[in-house]
């Protein structure tokens, strides 16, 4: 399967002055696999190293971190020639090596010819251990997601050539039925299926929901273990509860999210450290509100009020219990979480853009769902789950701070209004990827 990422690899690979590259994400949304294609595509050979359970690879690094004897050791342990320019190497796993962690130090100070690519489910939440010596300014960052909308389409011969059609389109212009109704019938199995690249193999392959289903519970819990596992005990019993509330929460009219909704008489003090851990290891998004949209946005959020979206709305369906049918048949229970699953996709979608959406709120009277800051230009983000796009609250806020341009997502076409201040491009739910590219 072809992930967007590649891109962000070769223009590492080529850059002037390339330190070592970190790539973050969540358990088995694809990294092992994307960086192993990179690898066998653009270098003449891969080294690739899983410290996951290896002590023996952990040991090259607890004597010192002199790179040419860890090279030297690494080529021994490999049986083959580690070459600058012709070797992709790979640590993978390397949360369970803290040595490794910091060895990428001395790789970006003694050996910069050659690539090295570090990866690790878990690798946000080591990284902010005190204990680990994270060599800040000598490694760049890339965070990992599971797959988006149009790599979901890209796995599937008929979703690529629709893309493929769509590569020189004018947004501006209404879509023929062509394009409007099979794209809507892959959004909602992508509600289905998600972006776990292991579920989109298997439905592209046997196309059996309840497969695609074992799968994604078995992932939960493997995130499950996870918590068992790296988290501090006594943070254990509280992921669970918010891990378990993350849906309900969703799922309610006003889905701000609420500490005593995770359980009666526990206070953001209690859960807090708890909730932080699941958003440094990727598993949940933040979204916080701004009642006074200025810019920096970042300076005027609110911290104490946001919402909370899962990384993945195929595992949001499994653990909210919604079969596929109920989706894919738009059944009136469907109608229940429907309004979730939209603003939950949106909020992914926007993430993977490397965007840092934030909601708005003025007075309990009118709520933006999402709010962007694009150089240094507000955009207003309204989302509606169905065809309906009379956006009062969008309104109430282009009036108020009159951005240049804003967009209003929802099941109808394209289409194009200017109300003399703002330009609003309607765009249907499944160009929603489309947005800032």
């Amino acid at each position: 399967m072809e992930r967007e990422i590649l891109k962000n690899f070769i223009e590492w690979m080529s850059e002037p002055g390339r330190k070592p590259l970190v790539v973050t994400g969540v358990r088995q949304c694809g990294k092992t696999y994307a960086i192993k294609d990179f690898g066998n595509r653009f270098f003449e050979n891969l080294a690739y190293f899983n410290f996951e359970g290896n002590t023996a690879l952990q040991s090259i690094f607890e004597y010192d971190l002199d790179v040419s004897r860890i090279v030297m050791e690494l080529e021994r342990y490999s049986k083959q020639k580690i070459t600058d320019g012709k070797t992709l190497v790979f640590f993978d796993e390397i949360q369970a090596c803290p040595k490794a962690i910091t060895s990428l130090k001395y790789f970006c100070e003694d050996r910069s010819g050659l690539h090295v690519i570090a990866a690790g489910s878990l690798l946000g939440v080591v990284i902010r251990k005190s204990e680990i010596s994270f060599p800040v300014g000598k490694v760049e960052r890339l965070q990992m997601f599971p797959m988006s909308f149009e790599e979901f389409l890209m796995a599937i011969d008929d979703g690529r050539s629709l893309l493929e059609g769509l590569s020189n389109y004018d947004l501006r212009r209404a879509l023929p039925e062509m394009y409007t109704i099979p794209l809507q019938n892959y959004l909602k199995l992508y509600y289905v299926v998600g972006g776990m690249p292991a579920a989109v193999a298997s439905f592209v392959q046997e196309n059996d929901f309840e497969k695609v289903d074992r799968i994604l519970k078995n992932i939960l819990l493997d995130y499950g273990d996870d918590f068992s596992k790296h988290a501090p005990p006594s943070d254990i019993p509280k992921l669970g509860l918010i891990w378990d509330s993350v849906p309900k929460q969703l799922a309610k009219d006003n889905n701000k999210f609420m500490f005593s909704h995770v359980k009666a008489g526990k206070r953001a003090a209690d859960l807090e450290d708890a909730l932080q851990w699941l958003f440094n290891a990727g598993l949940l998004h933040k979204l916080e509100c701004v009642t006074n949209a200025e810019l920096p946005l970042s300076n005027n959020a609110n911290g104490t009020v946001f919402k909370v979206y899962m990384s993945d709305v195929g595992l949001l369906r499994v653990k909210s219990g919604i079969d596929a049918s109920t989706i894919l048949e738009e059944t009136p229970l469907y109608a229940t979480f429907k309004g979730a699953f939209t603003e939950n996709y949106v909020m992914n979608e926007l993430v993977k853009q490397g965007l840092h959406p934030y909601f708005w709120r003025s007075e309990n009277k009118a709520e933006l769902d999402f709010l962007i800051e694009i150089k240094n230009e507000l955009m207003p983000i309204e989302v509606k789950a169905e065809e309906h796009t009379k956006a009062k609250s969008y309104g109430v806020f282009c009036k108020r701070f009159s951005p240049k341009k804003g967009f209003v997502l929802s099941q109808k076409n394209i289409a194009v209004t200017n109300d003399g201040q703002t330009e609003t491009l309607h765009l249907p739910l499944y160009l929603c990827g489309k947005i800032f590219r």
